[in-house]
């Protein structure tokens, strides 16, 4: 026989369940919080800064990572300043994350000299074993892995660029941070290519922003010159000043990152400033449901961007080649 529940029975049944659901609610053991340090390069005003963060994030949300709920994530930036990367290395080794992901080997190098042991994920390091960070790159052996940005050889495209789009350029400035490896070897590699295109080199240090500027102005006193930026910290962060210097002393440049040219320079060729930060979301995630980084390969760039700004070559009385046009994957007019 068939039994059947009246309206007035069903909702006090149901009444009666759901009084129990908090009951329940509260007997679940609460998700257990991890906690993730990012030390980023940028301030955290700097309009480049909101962009990959936001990518991190999403690639972490994407999952199953939500800070607040089962992450704690703390920032902390560095602006460029070494000392800085310093305290924060200290700092946050100090508060045992479970996870740290460094940008550059500015933040990298600080943080493996004071830890061995918390799992690190870096991104835009270039040569991570020839600096020591790594044994290999399929086998990284240590507390950290990640996502290189270029080979150092890669620097002499810059130096090709500079004459494919000025040609008449026989000397050329080159911005780069002599205390920093990278630096010091993305010069090299652009001094080795100089003699075949006929261009002579005169180093500018970037350390600080005055040293930047009395650099440039020292250097831009002839004709027929022209200015390579290599990465580092400091050049990302003075940005504007080396683009405001460039077209004060009219000299074409070429640059390691697109946003250098949305901001008025005048090419760039280089990795994607953003997308690593999505990808370090999935070895974070990784490391975070337990596997090591000695056990995760350093991945490579996936793409090159070369962006010109046609209004800046047009304020240099430049005539980009049209080869070079057609090669371009943004043009900014």
């Amino acid at each position: 026989m068939t039994a059947f529940i009246g309206r007035r029975e069903f909702i006090t049944l149901i009444g009666g369940a759901a009084a129990t659901w908090p009951l329940a609610a509260r007997a679940q053991p609460p998700e257990r919080m991890r906690r993730i340090s990012v030390v980023m390069p940028f301030t955290s005003d700097d309009p480049e800064s909101m962009p990959r963060v936001a990518a991190f994030l999403q690639g972490l949300q994407e999952l199953g990572w939500t800070d607040g709920r089962n992450v704690r994530i703390d920032f902390r930036w560095a602006a460029g300043d070494s000392d800085r990367y310093r305290r924060y290395a200290e700092e946050l080794v100090a508060i045992a994350p479970n996870i740290i992901v460094a940008t550059g080997s500015s933040a990298l190098g600080p943080l493996q000299r004071a830890t061995r042991t918390v799992p690190i994920v870096f991104v835009q390091v270039s040569d991570p074993v020839g600096a020591g960070f790594v044994e290999s790159l399929a086998h990284p052996g240590g507390n950290a892995t990640g996502f290189t940005q270029f080979e150092y050889g890669m620097s002499g495209k810059w130096l090709e660029l500079l004459k494919q789009i000025a040609p008449h350029v026989k000397r050329a400035a080159v911005v780069r941070d002599p205390a920093l490896t990278s630096g010091t070897a993305q010069l090299a590699a652009i001094q080795a290519v100089a003699p075949s295109f006929g261009v002579e080199l005169s180093p500018v240090g970037a350390h600080a922003a005055d040293e930047i500027e009395r650099g440039i102005t020292a250097f831009a006193r002839g004709s027929n010159e022209g200015l390579i930026v290599t990465v580092s910290p400091s050049a990302a962060v003075h940005r504007e000043r080396i683009i405001t210097l460039a077209a004060r002393h009219r000299l074409p440049a070429v640059y390691p990152y697109r946003y250098f040219v949305t901001n008025g320079g005048l090419v760039s060729y280089g990795t994607d400033s953003i997308d690593p930060y999505r990808r370090a979301a999935g070895y974070v995630d990784r490391i975070l449901k337990g596997e090591k980084p000695a056990d995760l390969p350093v991945q490579a760039p996936t793409k090159f961007e070369l962006v010109i700004n046609l209004k800046t070559a047009k304020s240099l009385g430049l005539e980009v080649p049209p080869s070079l046009l057609a090669r371009a994957d943004e043009v900014i007019e």
